[in-house]
Parts: C-alpha cells; sequence; structure tokens
C-alpha cells in the first residue's frame, strides 16, 4: 500500500509579464550601422527619439535610464573603434544608442517548476504552527534560457501554503567579480573541464600563484588578438576566461521584494541557463546564519555544478566546484556537517546516488555509490530530488526515478545519522506519480523537486508539473518513515 500524498490546491504558473531588460547584441557589424543611424540625427531627434522610448518602457522597468547607459558602454569599444569620441557624446545620445542594445525578455514565459523550499531566516510575529518559508523556482522562458526565481508565503498550522503577493518590477542583480585566484586550483579545475593544456600551459605560466581577474583577462585576450589562432586554441582560451568569470558576487537593491529578485544567468559560464537550484538552511553548531545551493551552470556545450550562499537574499556568492564528484548533475548539499566533515549527494554518472564527504564545502573527491535503480519505475536512472532532511529516524531522501517512456516519479530513502553509507529503508513504489491531469506539459510525464522541509510533522514537498507549473503536496511523518522502516 502506497503512502498517501495531499495534493494542495496551490499552482504556481508561468506569467510572461514579468520581464527583465537584457542586454542586445546584433554582432559588430550590424551595430555598426545601427550607431551610422543614429549619429546622423540631431541633438533634438535624439531627444524626441529617446522622449518617445521613454514613454513606452519607463513604466515597465526600475530605473530604465540607469540600464541604457550601461548597455551603451558595453559597446564603447565599437563606438569608439568608428572613430565616434565617446566622452563627447551627449547623455541623451548614450542613453538612446544603449535603447538599441536593450530588450525585454520574459523570465517565465515558458515554464515555472523544479522548485526547492526552505525556511525564511525570519520568524517573527507568526501564529502557533505557522512557518514563514522561500520558495525558489527555476524559471525558462524564450530560447529555454532559466534563471532562479523566489516566492515568499507562510504555512499554517494545517499546512496550507498562503503565498505572499509578486512584485511589479523584476530586479536583477549586479555582478562584482572576484579579484584573485588561487594558480594551483585554477589549473586543477581547467584538467576537470577538459581544456586542453596544450593551449592552456602558456597562459598560467606567465601568472603568480595568487593572480589578479584583470591580470589574466588581459593575457587571454592579447591571445585572442592573434589573428592566426587555432579553433581549438580560441576554445581554450575562452574556457579560461569562462571560468574566471564563474566566481563572483551577486547583489540585489534593498529596495526590492524577495519576488522581484531573479537570479538570471549572469556569466559566460551559465550564458545558456542556471539549473534545478537545490537550496538548504545550513546549520553549523546548532546555528544557521546561512543558505546553500547547488545548481547547474550550462553555456550550451559544457556544464559547470555551481555552488551559491547568502545570509540575506540580497548578496549571494557564487562559486564553482572542484574535484571527480563535482560532476554531472544533481549535487545536494547534507545541512549540517557529519562527524565533522561536510557531506553531499551526487550523480557523477547520470545514473545512480553516490555520497561524498569532504573538509571543503567546494572541493568533492571520491565519491561511493549510495544507491542504484531497483525497481522498474527507476530502472532508467535514479536520483535525489533535493537536500537530505534530518528526523530522529535518520536522514529522509526524496528521489526521483525515470522508468519507461521516460516518466518521472518521486521515491523517498532513509539512511543513518551517523553513517548515511547505511540504507535503513526505501520505498518499492513512488512515493509520487503523474496524474492524469499532470502529465501534459513542456516535458510530458513528469513530477520533480529540488527540496523538501518538514513542517508540523509532515513532509511538504513542492513538485513540477511536468517541467511546466509547480505544486505541492503534503505527507504525513509517521505514516512516511512506519512504511521506510518496514521496507527494509
Amino acid at each position: 500500500m502506497r503512502v498517501p500524498v495531499i495534493r494542495k490546491n496551490v499552482l504556481f504558473t508561468p506569467d510572461s509579464s514579468r520581464i527583465v531588460a537584457r542586454y542586445f547584441m546584433n554582432g559588430d557589424q550590424r551595430t555598426q550601422k545601427m550607431l551610422s543611424h543614429i549619429m546622423t540625427l540631431d541633438e533634438k531627434q535624439v531627444t524626441d527619439t529617446l522622449e518617445q522610448t521613454l514613454r513606452e518602457f519607463a513604466r515597465r522597468h526600475r530605473n530604465i535610464s540607469t540600464i541604457f547607459y550601461k548597455h551603451c558602454e558595453n559597446i564603447r569599444g565599437i563606438i569608439e573603434g568608428m572613430q565616434i569620441n565617446y566622452d563627447s557624446l551627449s547623455n541623451e545620445r548614450k542613453m538612446l544608442i544603449g535603447s538599441y542594445c536593450t530588450m525585454e525578455y520574459a523570465i517565465e514565459s515558458a515554464a515555472i517548476f523544479n522548485p526547492s523550499i526552505v525556511e525564511d531566516f525570519d520568524q517573527s510575529n507568526l501564529e502557533k504552527g505557522e512557518k514563514r518559508v522561500i520558495i525558489s523556482f527555476r524559471a525558462t522562458g524564450e530560447g529555454h534560457i532559466s534563471s532562479i526565481v523566489f516566492r515568499r508565503g507562510i504555512l499554517d498550522i494545517n499546512n496550507d501554503l498562503h503565498v505572499m503577493k509578486t512584485g511589479n518590477d523584476i530586479d536583477k542583480a549586479e555582478i562584482v567579480h572576484k579579484k584573485s585566484y588561487t594558480k594551483e586550483r585554477f589549473i586543477i579545475k581547467l584538467t576537470e573541464m577538459h581544456t586542453s593544456d596544450k593551449y592552456s600551459t602558456s597562459i598560467m605560466q606567465q601568472l603568480p600563484e595568487e593572480f589578479e581577474y584583470s591580470t589574466l583577462k588581459d593575457l587571454v585576450g592579447k591571445a585572442l588578438c592573434d589573428q592566426s589562432i587555432s579553433q581549438d586554441r580560441k576554445m581554450a582560451l575562452e574556457e579560461i576566461i569562462w571560468l574566471a568569470d564563474s566566481f563572483y558576487d551577486i547583489e540585489f537593491k534593498h529596495d526590492s521584494d524577495l519576488s522581484e529578485r531573479v537570479i538570471f544567468p549572469i556569466s559566460d559560464s551559465e550564458s545558456r541557463g542556471i539549473e534545478d537550484a537545490r537550496f538548504v538552511r545550513f546549520f553549523n553548531d546548532h546555528e544557521s546564519h546561512r543558505i546553500i545551493g547547488t545548481y547547474t551552470a550550462y553555456n550550451g556545450h559544457t556544464i559547470l555544478p555551481k555552488m551559491i550562499s547568502t545570509e540575506d537574499f540580497y548578496t549571494f556568492r557564487v562559486m564553482p566546484l572542484y574535484g571527480a564528484g563535482a560532476q554531472n548533475k544533481n549535487l545536494a548539499l547534507f545541512p549540517t556537517k557529519i562527524k565533522g566533515k561536510y557531506a553531499m549527494l551526487s550523480r557523477i554518472d547520470g545514473v545512480n546516488n553516490y555520497l561524498m564527504f569532504s573538509d571543503k564545502l567546494t572541493q568533492w573527491d571520491n565519491p561511493v555509490m549510495l544507491q542504484e535503480p531497483r525497481f522498474p519505475w527507476e530502472f532508467t536512472q535514479i536520483g535525489n530530488c533535493g537536500s537530505p532532511l534530518w528526523t530522529a529516524e535518520g536522514w529522509l531522501v526524496i528521489t526521483h526515478g525515470v522508468g519507461a517512456m521516460r516518466q518521472y516519479c518521486l521515491g523517498a530513502s532513509l539512511f543513518d545519522l551517523d553513517d548515511p553509507s547505511k540504507e535503513i529503508g526505501r520505498l518499492k513504489d513512488p512515493l509520487l506519480s503523474p496524474r492524469e491531469e499532470e502529465r501534459e506539459g513542456y516535458v510530458p510525464n513528469v513530477v520533480y523537486s529540488c527540496g523538501s522541509i518538514i513542517h508540523n510533522n509532515s513532509l511538504i514537498l513542492p513538485y513540477a508539473v511536468s517541467d511546466y507549473s509547480s505544486t505541492y503536496g503534503v505527507v504525513d511523518m509517521l505514516e512516511l518513515l512506519d512504511a521506510l522502516k518496514k521496507s527494509k
């Protein structure tokens, strides 16, 4: 007999009105042609054209003029290459040029899915049995480019979720690049990325043991200026910068609501999307000051597992993960250290669940197989659906399995608290399978989650519906743990 799941009547669906102003680059030649047209306008024509643009778009974005300035600055090299004195351009002309280098992008027009839920830092002014929560989603728009968006809500004593109203303006984060790097670790990561040392060695030999971002970028920039450069060397050099751009902090304005903040692909390493963030509230010595997540960065041909952490949801630190275990997708951090070490789940081979321990949050080696497909509904692959949950009976891990017709279902397993390599129990049947009304979507026949919590002795299980929308279910913990222990 299956463990019952109470599906709640809350549905998160894509909203095409949620837009950001995104940098638009139409290629050097077409941009030069566009600039030639703008330079034929006198100042009155510039002002009139700019005013018309602002009338149409200023109400749709916060500080659109600042965005225009920034996007104009992005093509300063092209402007000066046309023998135009950039500094002599009027502010209005710069803004107008920037407007032609800007496009609106609907961040969740295609899908809002693969949710992860964590407790909010702020649990003040709540009634008995209530909990304030933050839910993250993978939002997908045109071209299947994914970003991370958030919603805040309150779970009441009946496990009903009351979602706060979303804000009107979307705020993209500002990026702050890491200033210095350790050469040894940088080379290790290049090796893990399979970047050819035939082309990278000459660059790395010119760098000191601790080097600055600007120094590396200058060296690579000079090498790329070589007109006779081969395509293989060009790709290797671009991967070096790609890796350097993967270390950064992002900052949101403090006048933005959480629902207005979007972590949109910023660096080249994630230009094609930020996928499946698994957030967890991390406890160190029984105190929690950070929420840490793992996600997959994708640039169209290479994936890079990354870690993101925050103490306030305004400032986030982003770093790539290292090691033989930091490969592929599905990395999920345990919420606390185990015997003095960090612990992580992974799926390095795309098929089986693995367990890793480390002294460093960003270094993961020696993965040990934890689970492999056992039942027909997971014969294709098994993976985690978010960070393990602590219970007095053991670590509860929600899993996903892929079976016939590439149908995704959710399962559950229980592991020893002191030694999570020991499996206590595992459900034979799925905990959650797509219902008939949940089978239609961008990717049919899929239910999927990136993180759950326990509230009022219940598992709160947010999940995606066929890679299109999201909802959540509630499972009685006593029934679930009893079924897991009996499954041994």
